[in-house]
């Protein structure tokens, strides 16, 4: 599992998928996450603009990344 550090109280899911590197671009991470390609907390997440807390985990490409407040 990948740690993805923040340094806010929360991260927009796209910004999450870019920070880590699962994207390239914003564009890219809006479309994977339209197309259902993202689940957060084992659910299924549609919305680019979900709000990621401390302890949030997300998978992208079967690879597991864990929001991180620092």
């Amino acid at each position: 599992m990948q740690e993805v550090i923040i340094r806010d109280e929360f991260i927009k899911l796209q910004q999450a998928l870019q920070l880590c590197g699962a994207c390239g671009s914003g564009v890219e991470a809006k479309y994977e996450i339209l197309e259902g390609n993202v689940t957060v907390n084992g659910e299924p997440e549609q919305r680019r603009g979900k709000k990621m807390r401390d302890g949030d985990i997300f998978v992208f490409n079967s690879q597991e990344y864990k929001i991180v407040a620092r």
